[in-house]
């Protein structure tokens, strides 16, 4: 007769023996047999020695925590040196560029006198219509009254990022700086550079560029010109609304006050790649003639064909 075999079946959750353990037996049989003696009372009191024994031993781990954590934060002696250096030398270029930006208004300075004098005796006409432009193109200093706007960045909390619409962007500069221009401004500065007939107020990033040099809050908008028409008509404009907008829902803080006395150094002139005399001729004081002059520079007036609407739907 033949014998029967049996065999066994595996059961079910054989191979899933980790996650039965895990679900049925979180406790650890070491943890459990100690909660079993501390229910029962059998678990063996601590002294006070060993008490101080675990107090001075945790002491002395956060000290060594907290030293350890120090000293890799601390930056090391190299590194210190090498940003004292990198200070220095920036000083140093500063100071230097700022030695060249002076010589190159003193040699303006002569060459203006120099062609002044020289067209002063036989073409005084062209000597005042040269004047006339370069004032309004601003490649020369201009001083007198006028009215000092600052506009600022709403104030955050410390230590919160700032959003978009709380900063100043180019396209308020924009608007304020046109506003003043058609108030009747003669020359515009912000934050002392002058805009010329070339000049662009954009924005990289979160900065916003000047002819390419980056200004930071607060931004000190100055036009010289009369006072009082500067602030009627400027009150009146959109740039005032633009204002007024921003201070209500963005926090955007500015001002506006008269001042006696307004420098606005002279901007950077274009450069001058050639001329050439045109059939036209213009008369002068002496009767004599000279002939106008075409220039290859390439120059426009992009700086006043900025938008001239408030913008605030664009934060």
């Amino acid at each position: 007769m033949p014998r029967s075999t049996t065999r066994s079946v595996p059961r079910p959750d054989a191979s899933m023996v980790l996650l039965d353990e895990v679900m049925n037996r979180p406790l650890d049989p070491g943890y459990a047999e100690a909660a079993a003696r501390r229910a029962a009372g059998t678990e063996p009191r601590r002294t006070l020695l060993g008490q101080a024994i675990v107090v001075l031993i945790a002491v002395v781990l956060g000290a060594v925590t907290a030293t350890a954590a120090a000293v890799l934060r601390a930056p090391a002696p190299e590194v210190l040196s090498a940003r004292a250096l990198l200070e220095e030398e920036i000083g140093q270029r500063q100071a230097a560029a700022d030695q060249l930006a002076g010589q190159l208004d003193a040699l303006d300075a002569e060459i203006d006198d120099l062609q002044s004098a020289a067209l002063a005796e036989t073409f005084p006409n062209l000597l005042a219509t040269t004047r006339r432009d370069a004032a309004v193109a601003g490649t020369v200093a201009v001083t007198g009254p006028g009215i000092e706007l600052v506009v600022a960045d709403a104030v955050t909390v410390p230590g919160a990022d700032a959003e978009r619409g709380s900063r100043v962007q180019d396209y308020d500069l924009q608007i304020v700086v046109n506003a003043l221009w058609s108030a009747g401004a003669e020359a515009v500065t912000v934050n002392g550079i002058r805009l010329t007939t070339t000049s662009a107020i954009r924005s990289a990033g979160d900065a916003i560029l000047v002819d390419l040099i980056g200004l930071a809050s607060p931004y000190t908008i100055a036009a010289v010109g009369d006072p009082q028409a500067l602030s009627v008509g400027f009150a009146r404009s959109v740039g005032q609304q633009q204002l007024s907008v921003l201070g209500s829902r963005y926090g955007i803080s500015s001002s506006m006050r008269e001042v006696e006395r307004i420098e606005a150094r002279a901007g950077r002139a274009t450069e001058l790649f050639h001329a050439d005399a045109l059939e036209t001729e213009a008369p002068t004081a002496d009767g004599q003639t000279v002939g106008s002059l075409s220039t290859g520079s390439g120059t426009s007036e992009a700086s006043r064909t900025m938008s001239q609407a408030p913008q605030e739907e664009h934060r």
